[in-house]
């Protein structure tokens, strides 16, 4: 006889034998505009420098003032560096200024090379080719290919040529970012495919959740290209790479916690679709919250200053969606198509003794985890916490900041050349400041740059042709992306704000944009931290009604964040790295809070649920027993999923993957295994302060389960 179709089980229509069939009829169409609209995103994905910035920091308004007056819209320098061990001949500035005349085949339409530039020692040259980036999205490889071909033909023995600066850094990045595609796509899948086998061995929930994963990940992209297109939301492919990786983290966390109730409530159900709406009416609470806690954090993104920040918001929300949409409508009118046989070779069996044996024994392993925390649980709460204290410690020396040279992983042409270029000229030649200002205030501009230290040289004024601005553009003495440049470009801004008689003056360039990023950043750390740990925060008190266990959980959540950073910084001085990116701070708070509170909701959902039957000790150590195979297996297909990031060559979304994957087995293995059920033995009832299940007497409490 099957069992009474559970409280709430109407909501969970897509595990039903009639309701089966529409949801799979709407997914067919949700497919159909997935694959119609996801190859569209890469036509609008735009890695433009400004879309990364602050929209009102100084460097912005530069950028969009030497778009508009100077026509230096899209603009971007190629540098040819000539060098040699001895002073350059004649023949060697006779083939420079060869190519610099073949070189403005190439540059923008109405622009000119620069140069030959000759350093002051003699030995190098330098050609300034202002190229349009369009030119170089729409076909980078050949241009490149061009420019080389003509700087090579006739080069003089003993004279070496290379290309370094803004355009070749770009193009650097490029490269990076298409292994966002393919590649980071590729091997998340094979990433989830092999933990999904390793978990299941069947090869029916292989196939079955990877094929909904996939649609969901291709609707997320719809979507995304849906903003992007219609909703002013800036796509690049930082948010784009991250997307798929979010996709196939959360989609698999969601299918391993419906399949794991799906198999309990076989053994107890003979009717596989009793049993998959009591495993669905059981699992969407806890999956519906971890969905809304990620999207409630997500929603505050778009108040932050730095703009590449403030678009990640909608495009994951678009991600989650996607993904709980799936998990809840998809998947269980799919495993409800083959019923019990979608585990074979494995296959439950209608069992109501083995059912309704002590969790203990169905689940070993996690019995004896259980037994010891019931055993001294104040021991293992002190042991752990000391623990993540003593991983919090390799925060110290923490540096937040790369350099230019530490954007990617891996170094490039550009940057060998750059390095052999600041030999030969000031060491912010490549990417000098540029200054904006009036006409009238040129001189006292032109004074204070050749009075400040940290200035190398100034070139004459460029003035704008249809306005009175003037751009005047200062070589730096150090690195552009050192601190000694940052403090010399703080130095200026401060010069020019002092100065009485200039009106307005706008200091931008690399260096100026790498600081006006930082301090975005730094900004929206404080802004956001507080918002996302106030919505997190309300999540779980409206989950579990329970003020004190949602505090301790927070408490244990922040704790795990500061002991994934310091673990990941070990890491990276190991891997030789000084500095984190200057987003590696919130983006790893917002991963690691947002989603690595997904075990603990695992957690005390089915906590909260045993406890009203059990008492407060047996019930929590009951569904640690229960809960903890699943849980700490989403945990390893999250952590192994943002480990894929961690392979990219791009510098800050190899230290994302590090933080997270560090995280996400820190807060699964450690904090939701051992630090929370011990503080909720430790506390008692109390715990559920001030819950109607905190006033259940003591002596309900059961001594087995």
């Amino acid at each position: 006889m099957s069992t009474p179709t559970p409280k709430g089980a109407r909501l969970a229509f897509a595990g039903s034998r009639r309701g089966r069939w529409p949801a799979l009829a709407a997914w067919a169409i949700l497919a159909v505009i997935g694959f119609t609209l996801a190859p569209k995103l890469g036509g609008i994905q735009d890695d433009a420098q400004i879309n990364w910035l602050p929209a009102d920091a100084e460097s912005t308004a530069a950028k969009h003032l030497a778009d508009t007056e100077f026509n230096r819209n899209n603009l971007v320098s190629l540098l040819v560096v000539y060098t040699a061990d001895t002073p350059l001949t004649p023949a060697a500035h006779a083939a420079a200024e060869t190519d610099r005349a073949a070189l403005d085949a190439l540059a923008a339409p109405g622009e000119r090379t620069a140069g030959p530039i000759p350093s002051a020692d003699g030995r190098a040259l330098m050609l300034v080719v202002p190229l349009a980036d369009t030119a170089i999205d729409a076909d980078g490889e050949a241009l490149f290919a061009e420019a080389d071909a003509i700087v090579r033909e006739g080069l003089p023995e003993g004279l070496e040529a290379g290309f370094t600066g803004g355009a070749a850094a770009s193009r650097d990045m490029e490269s990076a970012f298409e292994q966002l595609d393919g590649p980071l796509t590729w091997m998340t899948v094979a990433v989830v495919a092999l933990v999904l086998i390793l978990t299941y061995r069947s090869p029916l929930l292989l196939l079955l959740p990877m094929v909904c994963i996939a649609l969901s990940e291709q609707l997320a992209t719809g979507l995304a290209y849906l903003l992007g297109r219609y909703a002013d939301v800036t796509v690049n492919g930082q948010n784009t790479g991250i997307l798929t990786v979010l996709v196939f983290g959360v989609s698999t966390d969601y299918t391993l916690l419906l399949v794991s109730r799906y198999r309990e409530e076989l053994l107890r159900t003979e009717d596989r679709f009793a049993a998959m709406r009591a495993a669905l009416t059981a699992s969407m609470p806890a999956i519906i919250a971890s969905a809304g806690t990620v999207v409630l954090a997500l929603a505050v993104l778009p108040l932050a200053a730095v703009s590449s920040t403030a678009a990640l918001g909608p495009v994951l929300i678009a991600g989650v969606a996607s993904a709980v949409l799936a998990s809840l409508t998809l998947l269980p009118a799919v495993l409800s198509l083959f019923g019990r046989a979608v585990f074979w070779p494995l296959v439950p069996r209608h069992d109501p003794a083995g059912a309704a044996a002590p969790a203990q024994r169905r689940h070993r392993f996690w019995g004896r985890v259980a037994t010891a925390v019931s055993a001294r649980p104040r021991l293992i709460a002190v042991a752990t916490t000391a623990g993540l204290l003593l991983l919090s410690l390799g925060w110290t020396g923490l540096s937040v900041g790369l350099e230019r040279s530490e954007l990617l992983t891996t170094e490039t042409d550009s940057q060998r050349v750059s390095a052999a270029m600041a030999e030969h000229y000031p060491a912010g030649a490549s990417e000098p400041v540029e200054v904006y200002v009036r006409d009238a205030d040129t001189d006292a501009a032109l004074g204070i740059l050749e009075a400040a230290p940290g200035v190398a040289q100034t070139e004459a004024a460029v003035r704008a042709d249809a306005s009175d601005w003037v751009r005047i553009d200062a070589v730096l003495a150090d690195e552009a992306s050192s601190d000694a440049a940052e403090a010399t470009v703080r130095d200026l801004r401060d010069a020019f704000a002092d100065n009485g008689t200039i009106d307005t003056a706008l200091v931008s360039g690399p260096t100026a944009t790498q600081l006006d990023l930082a301090a975005g950043n730094d900004r929206d750390l404080r802004l956001l931290v507080p918002l996302i740990l106030a919505v997190v925060l309300l999540v779980i008190v409206l989950l579990l009604r329970a003020l004190a266990a949602a505090l301790v959980l927070m408490a244990c959540t922040v704790l795990s964040y500061a002991a994934a950073v310091g673990t990941a910084n070990l890491v990276f001085k190991g891997l030789g790295q000084d500095n984190v990116d200057t987003g590696f701070l919130l983006m790893g708070f917002l991963f690691l809070v947002a989603m690595g509170i997904d075990y603990t909701i695992f957690l005390m959902t089915r906590v909260r649920e045993e406890v009203p039957r059990w008492g407060h000790r047996v019930g929590t150590l009951r569904a640690l027993t229960v809960t903890g195979g699943v849980i700490t297996s989403a945990g390893l297909v999250l952590a192994a999923t943002f480990t894929v990031l961690a392979l990219m060559p791009l510098t800050m979304l190899m230290q994302l993957g590090v933080v997270v994957c560090a995280g996400v087995l820190l807060d699964a293995i450690v904090v939701r295994s051992l630090l929370v059920p011990a503080l909720a033995l430790w506390i008692g009832e109390r715990f559920w302060w001030p819950s109607r299940i905190a006033k259940r007497p003591a002596a309900r409490d059961r001594t087995s389960a």
